[in-house]
């Protein structure tokens, strides 16, 4: 098997006394479609916030692209090719839905370089694809709960991503909504981005990702195809409640 493009080994996350990642080791390749599942407290938003630099392990190792990424700040991860979207979507107010864009692309993707009319291009092209072309001169506090979703993925792929983490992009969202936002995720995988999925719509998770991983209590007690995992006795007692 190829390199992977992200891989963790015997990762642990402590908080004083109590674990919240326990001894995880994954690899995720190029490309893949990942969902992570498990309960509230299960230790995913935390893994991932090892992972992109948020929070710092308490052992373990992460390489990225075979780099020793593991204490490298989110900024450096981020020009690797690492990028992330938050459960709560994090827009800046006092922007402009273009200037949210233009963050990521001259600080991150071109390094820099500003007032770049290729960038604002760049950025328009991104909001076209979100459908949010439109609304490229109002401020965030305008948008609807799925138009913030899809600033902030739109946000995330200005970095350049080659792995992008998607921390329940779809919570709140109606069922057609959903489907829209699976769509975008098909859209963006389908440029060889890989993708880690964090949630708790099972449908979205099945119908999207090629293996789940499902923690429970900070470790990892199951992975495989999402048929296998949902199959799984552990699985279902932890998180589908069986």
């Amino acid at each position: 098997m190829s390199t992977p493009l992200l891989h963790i080994s015997e990762l642990t996350k402590r908080f004083g006394g109590y674990t919240a990642v326990s001894n995880i080791s994954l690899d995720i390749q190029r490309g893949e479609r990942i969902g992570l599942i498990g309960p509230n407290g299960s230790g995913k938003t935390t893994l991932m916030n090892c992972v992109s630099g948020t929070l710092p392990p308490t052992a373990g190792a992460i390489a990225f692209e075979s780099r020793d990424i593991t204490h490298r700040p989110p900024h450096k991860r981020a020009r690797l090719g690492l990028s992330r979207t938050f459960q709560i979507p994090r827009p800046f107010h006092s922007m402009t839905v273009l200037d949210n864009l233009m963050i990521p692309l001259e600080y991150v993707a071109h390094r820099g370089v500003f007032n770049d009319q290729h960038a604002v291009a760049e950025a328009m092209a991104l909001l076209d694809e979100m459908g949010l072309a439109d609304r490229a001169h109002e401020r965030p506090a305008t948008l609807s709960q799925v138009d913030l979703r899809k600033l902030e993925l739109a946000r995330a792929l200005a970095a350049h991503p080659k792995l992008l983490i998607c921390d329940e992009s779809m919570a709140g969202l109606s069922a057609v909504e959903v489907d829209e936002m699976l769509n975008i995720l098909m859209r963006i995988n389908g440029q060889n981005i890989a993708i880690i999925m964090i949630e708790h719509i099972m449908q979205a998770v099945m119908q999207f990702s090629q293996r789940l991983f499902c923690l429970d209590a900070g470790e990892l007690v199951c992975e495989g195809s999402p048929q296998e995992v949902v199959a799984n006795p552990h699985v279902q007692r932890a998180y589908l409640g069986t």
